[in-house]
């Protein structure tokens, strides 16, 4: 009885999923570059650091700019009242009251040109450009991470659609058997049990399949998501290649990664900022030259005496220095403050670099483990195989049992499923190895 309701469970489940595979579905056939186009067009991410980098260009214009005069423009309109005098006090009356002109008018312009000021404008634009520089290593990183979580999403779905094939053949494979036992139990050869067995191992089957069915929807929605595509197209992967790219030894791939390296590099651009930073603060104490120049026309006259009520013109230009004498004993810590930042900016960096290495280790190791997993697991399937083979042809010459039968059907699937996601995981570890090196 307890077979019998697993059989109709099964029934029931492959229906269910039969009446939502025969809807009508949107196939799309994509290669995984075309898929890394789309995911880099759609990510939010990308587009986040795009607009910082943006952002940074348009700071490192600006501080070049600054280089040029600033200049200005100014004009008044004033009303004066009369000149009263208080000779006794402002509690006593007014003693004399002067006429003066009422309305003054005055318009001109003015500008500064910075000529020296520590030689900050130029660190500000140093430092502005290695910021730029940061933002373009993040936005190229941030494409790199979105490849590689398409590329694993990509693979997931492909290695699903290839269980769905395997498991299918053996569907077919086993129900053809289970046609060959019933005929045996039909001439008493075998036992009804026999048959119940093999009905009962065909439903796990089946009920397997269900599982992949679903596996395969989940992973393309999440691949659909990823790449800006509506969650009910189906994603055809292409062609799957076993295998991955040529290999390269230790060394070349660690020579690789300090030249292009996101961790490693914004670590660099980091200390160099640092670096940066500190002569800002040293500049403090450094004098300020400037020119500077006033033009302006003015009525009244009342510049000089005698006042004029009349329209006239002055221009002024000269040359401006300072010296900032406090910050002689106020710059004092925050120059030891600035070279402790670097100091911790270069510890920081050596750690960044050791991390890379043991990155760059840890991945081409399991790399070349995945390359290891793909030999062991054909030469397992060859086994598998030919293990099946002799157990099918000694069951049906009655030599063998059916549970023997049985163990050896699943240990040919579960080694075909284990050589599947072997070069699966391969062409992903590859993938994570690249990204680790930064040429993904």
């Amino acid at each position: 009885m307890y077979y019998y309701k697993r059989l109709i469970i099964a029934s029931v489940l492959l229906a269910q999923y039969a009446a939502v595979a025969q809807q009508p579905t949107d196939t799309l056939r994509m290669s995984l570059d075309e898929a890394w186009q789309k995911a880099e067009a759609h990510s939010r991410q990308i587009e986040i650091t795009k607009k910082a980098l943006d952002i940074a260009e348009e700071e490192v214009k600006d501080t070049r700019l600054e280089r040029l005069p600033e200049v200005g423009v100014t004009g008044s309109v004033e009303k004066a009242s009369n000149l009263a005098i208080y000779e006794k006090g402002i509690f006593a009356p007014v003693t004399q009251q002067h006429e003066v002109i009422h309305t003054l008018y005055r318009f001109g312009t003015d500008f500064y040109l910075n000529i020296y000021n520590g030689n900050k404008l130029n660190l500000q634009l140093e430092e502005n450009k290695l910021l730029q520089r940061i933002a373009g290593i993040k936005t190229e990183e941030t494409k790199s991470n979105i490849r590689y979580k398409t590329s694993a999403l990509y693979l997931d779905l492909q290695k699903s659609l290839i269980f769905r094939n395997l498991i299918t053949s053996d569907i077919a494979d086993q129900e053809k058997q289970l046609k060959e036992i019933k005929a045996m139990q039909k001439n008493g050869a075998v036992l009804k049990s026999d048959v119940l067995r093999v009905e009962l191992d065909l439903s796990k089957r089946k009920m397997t399949l269900v599982t992949i069915e679903n596996d395969i929807l989940i992973a393309t929605q999440k691949l659909n998501i990823i790449i800006g595509e509506p969650d009910n197209r189906v994603i055809q992967p292409a062609i799957f290649e076993p295998g991955a790219a040529a290999q390269d030894d230790y060394n070349k791939y660690l020579a690789t990664a300090l030249e292009h390296s996101f961790s490693y590099h914004i670590s660099e651009e980091q200390t160099e900022l640092s670096k940066t930073n500190l002569k800002k603060v040293q500049s403090n104490i450094r004098p300020k030259v400037g020119m500077y120049g006033e033009f302006y026309y003015a009525n009244p006259q009342i510049f000089l005496f005698p006042y004029n009520p009349a329209w006239y013109s002055l221009g002024v230009t000269g040359i401006k220095v300072s010296l900032p004498v406090s910050a002689l004993y106020h710059n004092t810590h925050k120059v030891r403050a600035a070279k402790l930042e670097l100091e911790k900016e270069e510890v920081m960096h050596h750690d960044t670099e050791d991390k890379v290495r043991q990155q760059v280790w840890e991945a081409y190791l399991r790399y070349k483990e995945s390359l290891v997993q793909i030999q062991v697991a054909t030469d397992n399937v060859a086994q598998a195989e030919e293990n099946a083979r002799i157990i099918r042809n000694n069951y049906f010459k009655q030599t063998a049992l059916v549970t023997d039968l049985l163990d050896a059907d699943v240990q040919l699937l579960r080694t075909r499923f284990e050589l599947a996601a072997a070069r699966i995981m391969a062409q992903d570890k590859f993938f994570l190895l690249q990204n680790t090196i930064g040429v993904l």
